[in-house]
C-alpha cells in the first residue's frame, strides 16, 4: 500500500513539476489580435476617426473646457458681490420651474439654510456649522444669491461645479420665493 501511495505521489510531483516548465510551450493563439495590440490615438492628434479630422471632438457639447475661464465677469471680491447684487440680472427670464428649484434647494441648499431659508438646516442643529443667515433677515437680489453660489461667500463655498447655469437660476428664483415668504 505504501509503495501505490509513494508512486502516485511521485506522478503527482512530476507533473507539477513538468507543466511549470515555460521552456517548452508555445506562445499563446491570440484570437482577436486587435484586443491585445490596438492601435493607439493622440488624444489632440490629427486622425480621420471624426469629421473635424482629429482622434476626438473638441469641445464636447454642452461642456466647459477644463483651461478655460467661466463666462462670470464679478470678481470674489466684497466689490464684485456688491457689483453682482446690484447689475446681475436673471438672462432666462421669469419662466423658470420652481419645482426644480425647490428640488435642487433641498440637495444643495436646505442642509445648511432649512427647508424654508430660516437659517436652521441639519447640520446647523448638529452645531456642525453656526451662524447661516435667515434670509428675511438679510438684503438679498437675485445678482447677489447668483454670485454667493458662483463663488461662495464666507463659509459658503462655490457650488459652480454641481449646479449648470439654469439650475444656479432655479436655485435663486426658488430662494427669492422663500425670501419674500416672510
Amino acid at each position: 500500500m505504501k509503495k501505490v501511495i509513494n508512486s502516485i505521489l511521485l506522478v503527482m510531483f512530476i507533473v507539477t513539476v513538468t507543466s511549470c516548465d515555460k521552456s517548452k510551450r508555445a506562445p499563446n493563439l491570440q484570437f482577436m489580435p486587435n484586443m491585445y495590440e490596438p492601435v493607439s490615438y493622440e488624444t489632440y492628434g490629427e486622425n480621420g476617426i471624426y469629421d473635424n479630422g482629429m482622434a476626438s471632438r473638441l469641445p464636447v457639447d454642452r461642456t466647459i473646457a477644463r483651461d478655460a475661464e467661466f463666462p462670470y465677469d464679478y470678481p470674489n471680491t466684497p466689490e464684485g458681490y456688491e457689483a453682482a447684487k446690484s447689475n446681475l440680472m436673471n438672462p432666462l427670464g421669469s419662466d423658470l420651474d420652481s419645482k426644480k428649484g425647490k428640488a435642487l434647494y433641498s440637495i444643495y441648499c436646505a442642509s445648511c439654510h432649512g427647508s424654508k431659508g430660516e437659517g436652521q438646516g441639519e447640520l446647523v442643529k448638529r452645531e456642525k456649522f453656526l451662524g447661516i443667515p435667515n434670509y428675511k433677515d438679510r438684503d438679498i437680489t437675485e445678482g447677489s444669491i447668483y454670485h454667493v453660489i458662483m463663488v461662495g461667500k464666507n463659509m459658503m463655498g462655490s457650488h459652480s461645479s454641481q449646479l449648470t447655469e439654469e439650475e444656479r437660476w432655479q436655485v435663486v428664483a426658488y430662494v427669492q420665493e422663500l425670501n419674500n415668504s416672510f
